[in-house]
């Protein structure tokens, strides 16, 4: 399997260092998988030095990437030979066009073949919106090259996966006053499909089990606070279950995330960003995921932003791009063993859900059960 492709994000960012401390930490009872940065070698050489990091750093192309890893870290010239002479923790627009480049690249290298899955590090969406970006952001902007020019582009969907909890967040960045406006059954539908389907064909579980945590508190309450849980979830739900996706909600948010109740799901989708985000940054702070869903390759992401404020101190914890990078790995592989089955059959050559405790009969705690 080809080598991953990693992003350089922000340099100015905490994510070059990390790529350093990953590269460090790639041996051991769990070792890394090959990657190669695309970035500029000669920065991110003097960056190793500022920091006092023992790597040796090796210009590659993706093809030789694997072969060099294990005795310097490969790094892929941008293919237009820019370089980048970023400040760690200062913010510059001179180097949006590394960063954006740097992406770009990333996904040409895995729809070419030469590098099995893009693995981001972390942008600053204000630097480039004031270089000119005109996406919305990171997963929209790699939606808009999964596709020629002029087409129209995939439907991404966030989910945030560690190996105690996933979590798909229904609406994203939006105001919470907007919420009950966007949240549409439509778009719960929609949402809902992604996650079972990718689910199966990258994650390996051919009967994946979903719940929907309410908007409101107690779920509604049967309208009686509010009327979104009665009049738009539970209808998606039941046109969800009617297509044959196990899904079950509204559900009780407060109730939703202890570890009983994780057991009885694989993934959970919220109304809201928050629902989602805060129980497993509560859970799983250093080594949650954001793995990109519905797009035709395979996308994650560390879990954290740019960190100007500790960023060429040494100090940022490279735990959740490692755990990126192996899970990367994990659904590349899936999606490799599946596309060389001869005689049409799914082969699924593990489930990363292995290890989770999974209790389909282990009933939900409903409001009735609070204290």
């Amino acid at each position: 399997m080809p080598p991953l492709a990693l992003t350089l994000g922000d340099p100015a960012g905490i994510g070059p260092e990390l790529a350093l401390s990953a590269w460090l930490g790639r041996g051991g009872a769990d070792p890394l998988p090959p990657f190669f940065l695309v970035g500029d070698p000669a920065f991110i050489e003097r960056l190793a030095n500022r920091l006092g990091r023992l790597v040796p750093v090796a210009e590659v192309d993706p093809e030789t990437a694997a072969e060099v890893f294990p005795r310097a870290l490969p790094v892929v010239p941008l293919p237009s030979g820019a370089l980048v002479a970023a400040e760690p923790g200062v913010p510059d627009t001179v180097n949006a066009g590394a960063t954006i480049e740097s992406i770009t690249a990333a996904v040409g290298f895995v729809k070419a073949g030469r590098a099995s899955a893009v693995v981001t590090n972390p942008i600053a969406k204000f630097v480039l919106t004031r270089a000119g970006f005109a996406h919305p952001g990171h997963t929209e902007f790699l939606a808009a090259l999964a596709v020629p020019p002029g087409l129209t582009p995939p439907r991404p969907v966030m989910m945030i996966w560690s190996a105690d909890l996933a979590v798909v967040p229904v609406t994203i960045h939006v105001p919470l006053k907007d919420v009950p406006r966007l949240l549409t059954q439509e778009l719960v539908e929609e949402t809902a499909t992604i996650v079972a389907r990718d689910l199966r064909q990258r994650f390996g579980l051919p009967e994946p089990r979903l719940v929907l945590a309410g908007l409101n508190p107690h779920a509604g309450e049967a309208g009686t606070i509010g009327h979104e849980d009665r009049d738009v979830l539970a209808p998606a739900v039941a046109r969800l279950r009617a297509a044959g996706i196990d899904i079950r909600g509204p559900l009780p948010a407060d109730t939703l995330f202890h570890a009983r109740a994780r057991a009885t799901y694989d993934v959970a989708l919220a109304p809201t960003h928050d629902q989602a985000l805060i129980p497993i940054k509560t859970i799983a702070f250093d080594d949650g995921v954001n793995v990109t869903l519905g797009l035709p390759f395979v996308r994650t992401s560390p879990d954290h932003g740019t960190a100007f404020d500790i960023a060429g101190q040494g100090i940022a914890r490279a735990d959740s791009l490692m755990a990126a990078l192996r899970l990367a790995a994990q659904l590349a592989a899936n999606a490799t063993g599946r596309a060389q089955a001869s005689d049409g059959a799914e082969i699924i050559p593990f489930s990363i859900y292995a290890g989770r405790p999974r209790s389909p009969g282990a009933r939900h705690f409903e409001p009735e059960d609070e204290l």
